[in-house]
């Protein structure tokens, strides 16, 4: 367990303006903050689509949006930086336009890693984090940026799985919610990855749902609205029973109904660790090819686990393997 710092660092800034998985991956830290610095405050700079994500975590008590401060004038980013009182800034995610101004904002200290060359002029906290190279996950290799505030080691992943704090905070409305059965497994299968993860492919997904018995599962396709156009063919090939969601849900509400789900099976992309981070029965599909293997970007959560292909592709994983896995959620 980390050890409280003592120091007069009172207001922390993560920073990671990228996507959903890599944000949901970024969250912990908020937690291990508020255990080694009791009575801080705790930032987080994001995107507006990842704001959902980002409120449901506990342990972050201010959003601040990435989106917002860019359409304001440079000296305006930079006076609005030193309104926060921020004095730690944790870039988690290089961005170079982060890290000039909060640089300009005489933040106190800005801790961002030595392989990218803008910060070692806008950083004066240099941590040696080689991410390519590593064997280490993803939430695990964040975690190493703390090391500067009093992180001893690197968490387990279990210890990390300890420190989500997830609320989901949308009330869903009857429409969304009577979607879900009271008396079958909500399964939600989310096919698509918009390019952030190696895809099974829709016959494997089909296949899937006609060995699972419609008695015993209530299944569910989840996707975004341009994903949506691309499922609409297929999905009228499936059996009557499966209940299409793809495109009929915001974010906050899509974050609401995987909570409120049995069960959740997708490849490396957003939903299935928003799924992991809600506590609910999580199955993420991986290549063992390097950097989208799972040793990086498994699914991390109480409930969640992860089915490998020994290959660079998904197509040796079988159907038979994969619902075989699910079934054993009934037990």
């Amino acid at each position: 367990m980390p050890q409280p710092l003592k120091t007069k660092i009172q207001h922390i800034l993560i920073s990671r303006t990228d996507a959903i998985g890599d944000v949901v991956l970024t969250l912990p830290i908020a937690a291990y903050i508020k255990e080694l610095l009791p009575g801080s405050v705790v930032s987080f700079l994001g995107r507006t689509y990842t704001q959902p994500v980002i409120n449901t975590c506990a342990a972050v008590d201010i959003f601040i949006n990435y989106d917002e401060i860019k359409k304001l004038s440079e000296a305006e980013q930079i006076d609005y930086l030193k309104g926060k009182k921020i004095d730690v800034i944790i870039h988690v995610f290089p961005n170079k336009h982060v890290a000039q101004i909060a640089r300009a904002a005489s933040i106190k200290l800005r801790i961002g890693t030595k392989n990218r060359v803008f910060h070692w002029f806008t950083c004066n906290k240099l941590v040696k984090l080689s991410r390519k190279k590593s064997d280490l996950h993803e939430a695990q290799l964040n975690l190493i940026l703390l090391k500067s505030l009093g992180l001893s080691a690197v968490p387990t992943l279990h210890d990390i799985i300890e420190h989500i704090s997830f609320e989901s905070r949308t009330l869903l409305p009857p429409e969304l919610a009577g979607k879900l059965s009271g008396d079958k497994f909500n399964l939600i299968i989310h096919p698509k990855s918009h390019g952030s993860g190696m895809e099974w492919g829709l016959d494997n997904y089909a296949m899937l749902i006609n060995v699972l018995s419609s008695n015993i599962f209530n299944i569910i396709i989840t996707g975004s609205d341009k994903e949506k156009i691309l499922l609409a063919d297929w999905i009228t090939t499936l059996p009557a029973t499966v209940v299409d969601m793809t495109g009929k849900m915001s974010l906050p509400q899509l974050i609401g109904f995987i909570s409120q789900a049995d069960g959740l099976i997708a490849s490396g992309t957003g939903p299935l660790h928003i799924a992991a981070m809600a506590g609910i029965n999580t199955l993420g599909l991986f290549p063992s090819v390097r950097p989208i293997h799972p040793g990086r970007w498994a699914p991390l959560g109480k409930k969640a686990g992860f089915m490998e292909s020994g290959t660079d592709n998904l197509l040796p994983l079988s159907v038979n393997l994969v619902a075989e896995k699910i079934t054993g959620w009934l037990r």
